[in-house]
């Protein structure tokens, strides 16, 4: 699938677990959770270490949820996300975006990217609809930074998925 057709899927659902949400800094992940948020999503925050979010309750893991999310958002550390994507597949969620920085492309932004290659396979094994990369922010409603990146991204060819 184009990353396109990945993103409005992903969009259409409703129930969205925003993972690595932070109350220590202003974060790409609070950013992803407020737009969400914003635009008229039910938004789950997601880190173990905090017990509220933006006024918002935050819950440890996916498994703490009081529903099962449509989606997940993961903007942590690729180990955190391999940890996450079991609990997608143990729960049946279908639809996983993990961000990078710098679009799709393996290897430009490491040390700066949640994907992990395995999450990815296990996504894939699992029936889940999954985008390696890329960030929401570059596709609902961008402001002009995130607009350029994604076209940029996408002239050099780094939106492409497999």
């Amino acid at each position: 699938m184009k990353i396109e057709s990945l993103v409005q899927d992903f969009l259409a659902q409703k129930k969205i677990a925003v993972v690595g949400v932070s109350d220590k800094r202003d974060t790409g992940c609070n950013l992803n959770y407020q737009k969400f948020k914003e635009n008229g999503y039910q938004v789950y925050a997601i880190n173990p270490r905090i017990t509220s979010f933006d006024g918002d309750p935050c819950y440890p893991d996916l498994k703490s949820l009081p529903e099962t999310p449509d989606a997940v958002f993961i903007l942590a550390s690729p180990k955190v996300t391999e940890q996450i994507v079991q609990q997608c597949v143990e729960l049946g969620v279908k639809h996983v975006w993990m961000h990078c920085m710098m679009g799709t492309k393996p290897g430009l932004a490491q040390g700066m990217t949640s994907v992990s290659q395995s999450a990815v396979d296990m996504c894939k094994a699992n029936g889940i609809k999954v985008i390696p990369g890329s960030c929401p922010n570059q596709f609902l409603k961008p402001d002009v930074g995130h607009g350029m990146m994604r076209g940029l991204w996408g002239l050099f060819g780094f939106m492409k998925v497999d």
